[in-house]
């Protein structure tokens, strides 16, 4: 997860020196996906957003040791974590966050919920 405020150009330069790292010690890299701007549960740093990125890779342990170790330290990394990818599956991005109280077509009403379920269990008998 990338600061909010860092310009493109500098997430798409910390993207390629993660590449070029796990390419020279000799990992395979599988892609990258942006999946953009989201809200965050809680500030990290007084910032209440992040730019997330999946980057898919196999490396050695000590390869990802080191690229642990250099996101770390490099300056616009909010946070990071390395995950062992379960064989045949397909990450994808979590749905757009949507603010409380914002009804989607799908829902169901308060009203609507209300009427249709105003009989006991025991007049259903």
């Amino acid at each position: 997860m990338l600061d909010p405020e860092l310009a493109e150009e500098r997430q798409s330069e910390i993207v390629a020196r993660m590449r070029e790292l796990i390419e020279k010690q000799g990992g395979t890299w599988n892609g990258q996906e942006p999946w953009g701007r989201r809200r965050l549960a809680y500030e990290i740093d007084h910032k209440g957003e992040g730019v997330y990125h999946l980057l898919t890779f196999e490396a050695e342990p000590a390869t990802l040791d080191e690229v642990s170790r250099i996101l770390k330290i490099t300056d616009g990394v909010m946070r990071h974590l390395a995950v062992r990818r379960v064989a045949g599956s397909r990450p994808g991005a979590p749905p757009p966050y949507e603010e409380p109280g914002a009804a989607s077509d799908d829902s169901v009403g308060e009203h609507d919920y209300a009427s249709a379920n105003t009989r006991s269990h025991s007049e259903e008998e």
